[in-house]
């Protein structure tokens, strides 16, 4: 499975949040999009996206921003990706109502396929966001050599 730009770019934003945590200062749309050499304007969709689940608190304004809305310890990987990923379908007959596979009577990939799905969110749903900034200095300090402020 492919994840879309937008699952990926939630994920960084999200990194970025976790290591940013212990600083006073709000993070912006331009300090994530300076750390990862991305768009600002995709950002302000993911960052929207994200406060409208409970994963990020914004704050309108002069000296405005974002923070984590919850410890990185209860913020669940895949359900951010499930939160993030619209379309899940792996290959066109997970797609319901589809009936264009001559096969499909007697196929036994669909269910095969299906496994790999769960076993994929399953191994997701077992990381918070703690597990993926574990290396928090190294994340600010490449942060930092990006431009970005920490």
């Amino acid at each position: 499975m492919r994840l879309t730009n937008f699952t990926d770019y939630t994920l960084r934003t999200l990194i970025y949040l976790g290591v940013n945590r212990s600083n006073s200062r709000l993070a912006t749309i331009s300090d994530i999009a300076t750390a990862y050499g991305i768009s600002e304007n995709h950002l302000m969709k993911i960052v929207h996206h994200l406060a409208k689940q409970g994963y990020v608190e914004t704050t309108r304004g002069k000296g405005g921003g974002m923070r984590l809305a919850l410890p990185p310890e209860q913020i669940n990987i895949g359900a951010v990706v499930r939160k993030s990923e619209e379309d899940q379908t792996v290959v066109e007959c997970f797609e319901e109502g589809n009936l264009n596979c001559t096969i499909l009577p007697a196929c036994t990939l669909h269910a095969v396929l299906e496994q790999a799905l769960r076993a994929f969110f399953e191994v997701l749903d077992r990381h918070t966001l703690a597990d993926l900034i574990v290396h928090q200095s190294t994340l600010a300090r490449l942060f930092r050599n990006a431009g970005a402020p920490l």
